[in-house]
């Protein structure tokens, strides 16, 4: 049996905010290679947090320069006004990082590494300002069955989110029940529990955890996911691109599958036997696509 990863998460070289308003600042980190040629801008899915990624994104920090930011609401950063929780202003927030990272780091081949609702956010922005993009499993491909199928699928999805619990007794109480979900059986416990610390903080009574992405916010972006992804058109890209999808074979937890002749045109790949969360369960192999796709681009 393989032994379990305690997965500490490293002490960032250095730390920085991005004012975007006075109640809800983004925290950005950065990792790995400050010397390397390359950097990485890296965030995550809805409801999760980018230092959950650490078993994937650990493996390209001796060769690129990586900064890393949870979106708004999630992970390092505060909870801030739910008005304020939807696509547009995680569209600007991601326009600062960049331009703060650009002031405050300098100038070099910038390439964004994103997951589900961050890659939808990265190509409504201006995408002209990478040198090439990698998304795993975007949620803005158009699925192969009707668009009432989908449709359905989506609403229960969403009911689902606000009906899950958000105060848990413990991170070890919240690890241990993912494992009965149907979406988390294929990542392994260690990541179970690096999810649990990463995810959830602690109850302003010091008596319990709960999620740090609040459920009604995670709600309200995959709603808003769903109106925005028909305004995309993948054929049309400023930079290098590279889809890396999940198991084209799998039915996913809150989409259907999707219809792979509507990713033709596109430098597509897909990890065999994973799920959404592909970059969890594989990351040796997810690093592994990226890397190529880097190396032919000459970053």
């Amino acid at each position: 049996m393989k032994a379990e990863n305690d997965w500490e998460i490293p002490e960032p070289l250095v730390v920085c905010e991005v004012g975007n308003d006075l109640r809800a600042p983004t925290v950005i980190r950065r990792h790995g290679n400050a010397e390397a040629r390359t950097r990485l801008v890296l965030s995550h899915g809805n409801g999760l947090a980018i230092d959950l990624y650490l078993p994937f994104w650990s493996l390209l920090a001796e060769d690129f320069d990586l900064f890393l930011y949870d979106l708004r609401n999630h992970g390092w950063n505060p909870v801030g006004p739910r008005r304020e929780h939807n696509i547009p202003t995680l569209i600007r927030d991601h326009d600062l990082v960049l331009e703060t990272i650009d002031r405050r780091f300098g100038a070099k081949p910038t390439v964004g590494v994103y997951h589900s609702v961050t890659t939808l956010v990265s190509l409504l922005a201006d995408s002209r300002k990478y040198a090439a993009l990698v998304l795993f499993d975007p949620p803005l491909l158009k699925p192969a069955v009707g668009k009432t199928e989908w449709y359905e699928a989506t609403e229960k999805a969403i009911a689902t989110i606000r009906r899950r619990g958000n105060r848990f007794q413990s991170e070890e109480e919240f690890a241990e029940l993912l494992g009965f979900l149907p979406g988390f059986v294929k990542i392994p416990r260690d990541v179970r529990k690096l999810m649990a610390r990463t995810t959830l903080r602690k109850t302003s009574d010091g008596q319990a955890v709960e999620l740090r992405c609040p459920r009604e916010y995670e709600a309200e972006i995959m709603e808003a996911s769903r109106k925005f992804s028909p305004l995309l058109d993948m054929s049309i890209l400023s930079c290098p691109t590279k889809v890396i999808g999940a198991d084209p074979s799998a039915r996913y937890s809150y989409l259907p599958t999707f219809d792979l002749s509507h990713v033709e045109g596109l430098d597509y790949d897909f990890v065999p036997d994973t799920t959404h969360l592909l970059q969890l369960e594989q990351p040796a192999q997810c690093a592994a696509l990226l890397r190529k796709f880097l190396a032919n681009q000459g970053l």
